[in-house]
């Protein structure tokens, strides 16, 4: 037996986990201080004659600082006895319910909230798409040219937003970073909620621009920081979400409309999480607070949660959606979207407003969900009881195991750890469908409540 190993028998199991937790704490703050090396370390390699005076970790993937972290807190994991709950193989669709090792579980780690991946009439246009134009577009859509399945879907998008016209992106992702990256530059400012998502961040820092993040779906903040520095910029672009997808809570949107008249700025709602989720018909946001397509300068959404499918789209006044199609990275030089995806999508969203009881049935069972987890006293944060409610555990540690507590018991459901959100913030996120039984929300809710208090 080791010594280090050795050395912890005896001890009783939280001593233990303190002790490895704060080894593990001083591991990481030694490769952050390796990672912010004085600046002349760098100086007098660059003025060496000799390449044998670079270090190893300038030339090897192994050490690379963030890697070296990362393999600190999976062996901090190992020695804790917690197994690692990320890329386990589902063997079929995942929705409600999902198959892993042959066995069936509750699903809570899905995007699939109306229940629409998979669904026969889905698939059955994605092979239709196929038998016509192949599983490729083969090139850009500049290069390529259309197909009708891309503006039938399209237009389809830009029609449930009451705007002009729409672009489809052959990524969520991507949409965000090549649309924010290109459409602003060094002169303007892009002031987004603190919460906002990774892509809208990355496409702040391409473009250049000034970026400032305001407190959490906090309007009357942004209002005083632009009320103090809209003058000292050229464009303004104001970036929120329809429904944060960490904290499943909604923002008030006619008072964001309100701030970007009056401040003469753009404002970009991403609803990667809200459509099909908000309104009475799944619509988003817009249909929830009852607003007109043109109240919003950027409408933003993603194919691959509701509808199934793969991408993200814009929609807006014919201008912006022409000059991203001729002009925009992330559009121009990509490939196009695959013919039986963009079917995919299409056939989804016409099912969506075909069958508004899946949104309403999707926001009775969140609520319901909600309702449980709070009657017996789970902390739920911010969350509104929609598609997305958190158990938060405030440890990183204490979600991982509770996560592998609800699977030794049937249930699927994925923590949300440092530094993916904060330590106090570790939470496991629980994502609802239409799907769900109420019998598998009660189960559910009662299961968490009982390894929560083991814990």
């Amino acid at each position: 037996m080791s010594g280090p190993r050795k050395a912890l028998q005896g001890l009783t199991a939280p001593l233990k986990e303190r002790l490895i937790q704060e080894a593990l704490q001083r591991r990481m703050r030694k490769t952050e201080l390796e990672r912010n090396a004085p600046a002349q370390t760098a100086t007098f390699v660059a003025r060496s004659e000799h390449t044998d005076s670079i270090p190893d970790s300038w030339c090897r993937f192994d050490l690379h600082p963030d890697y070296q972290q990362l393999r600190i807190l999976n062996e901090g994991a190992e020695k804790l006895g917690v197994s690692n709950p990320f890329f386990r193989e589902h063997e079929g669709i995942a929705g409600a319910t999902t198959v892993i090792g042959g066995e069936t579980f509750t699903n809570f780690s899905s995007y699939n909230y109306l229940g629409l991946a998979g669904h026969p009439q889905v698939n059955a246009a994605a092979k239709a798409a196929i038998d016509r134009y192949g599983t490729s577009a083969s090139a850009s859509r500049l290069v390529s040219g259309e197909r009708p399945i891309h503006r039938e879907l399209e237009q389809a998008l830009a029609a449930m937003h009451g705007v002009d016209d729409c672009v489809v992106f052959v990524s969520g992702h991507a949409t965000n970073v090549s649309t924010i990256g290109h459409l602003f530059g060094p002169k303007d400012l892009i002031v987004h909620d603190a919460l906002i998502h990774n892509s809208a961040l990355i496409g702040s820092q391409l473009s250049g621009a000034r970026r400032m993040p305001f407190a959490h779906n906090d309007w009357e903040a942004l209002d005083q920081l632009l009320t103090q520095c809209r003058l000292q910029y050229e464009r303004v672009l104001i970036v929120i979400e329809g429904l944060y997808s960490m904290d499943g809570d909604v923002p008030d949107l006619p008072q964001f409309v309100e701030i970007k008249r009056r401040h003469r700025a753009f404002l970009m709602v991403d609803e990667a999480h809200s459509l099909g989720v908000l309104g009475r018909s799944g619509a988003g946001i817009q249909e929830h607070f009852g607003l007109s397509g043109a109240d919003v300068d950027i409408w933003m959404g993603t194919l691959s949660k509701t509808l199934a499918s793969c991408g993200g789209y814009i929609a807006g006044t014919s201008a912006l959606v022409e000059h991203l199609k001729c002009a925009a990275p992330g559009f121009v030089y990509s490939v196009g979207m695959p013919p039986p995806a963009a079917a995919a999508a299409l056939t989804a969203l016409r099912l969506m407003q075909a069958e508004p009881h899946r949104s309403q049935t999707l926001q009775a069972r969140g609520w319901q969900f909600l309702e449980a987890a709070r009657a017996r006293g789970l902390d739920t944060g911010l969350s509104m009881g929609l598609s997305v409610i958190p158990a938060i555990t405030h440890s990183s540690l204490k979600a991982a195991r509770l996560s592998e507590a609800l699977f030794r018991r049937k249930i699927n459901v994925q923590p949300i750890v440092y530094p993916a959100v904060q330590e106090r913030s570790a939470r496991l996120r629980f994502f609802i469908s239409s799907e769900h039984t109420e019998a598998q929300i009660q189960t559910t809710v009662e299961a968490l409540a009982q390894e929560l208090r083991r814990l």
